[in-house]
């Protein structure tokens, strides 16, 4: 999708992004660029080589070696986040509001949702000793209905 086709909400991200490739001494190329807007587009939570497969169909000669150091470069600085799920390979998002998972273990579906009891809920005393947390993220684990009526587990 062209740049001028891209809705208020991701252009206003988009910018966001640049921003931060410039604060973090990040150079922002044009592969930087796609790798990122593809992400941001995505609801799924790509891994790299579903992110590469799609990548190629705008730049044919981006390379899977690519998307992954990208990747990476992108988690180590806070500008994406790795999904921690019980599979073998990773699947990322583009950072945006704070956010839970919920995680089919039938079709791998990772779904977002806000709970924000959780998010304002006061830790047990035996974590507030252990450190100082900074994050405090949920992955539910779990069958979806749409595998639950369909018998794949």
């Amino acid at each position: 999708m062209p740049e001028t086709e891209l809705s208020n909400s991701i252009q206003h991200m988009m910018t966001d992004f640049s921003a931060a490739c410039r604060a973090a001494g990040l150079k922002l190329t044009h592969q930087r660029y796609k790798i990122y807007l593809e992400l941001l587009q995505s609801s799924d939570h790509p891994a790299a080589e579903v992110l590469h497969k799609r990548l190629l169909l705008k730049m044919p000669s981006m390379s899977l070696d690519t998307v992954y150091r990208t990747l990476g470069t992108f988690e180590q600085h806070g500008l994406i986040s790795r999904v921690q799920t019980v599979q073998s390979h990773a699947r990322f998002e583009a950072k945006r509001q704070h956010h839970h998972h919920l995680i089919c273990s039938g079709c791998n579906e990772i779904m977002d949702f806000q709970w924000e009891q959780f998010d304002q809920s006061k830790l047990p005393q035996e974590i507030c000793a252990w450190g100082t947390i900074t994050t405090k993220q949920v992955a539910l684990y779990g069958v979806c209905s749409k595998c639950a009526h369909t018998s794949r587990i």
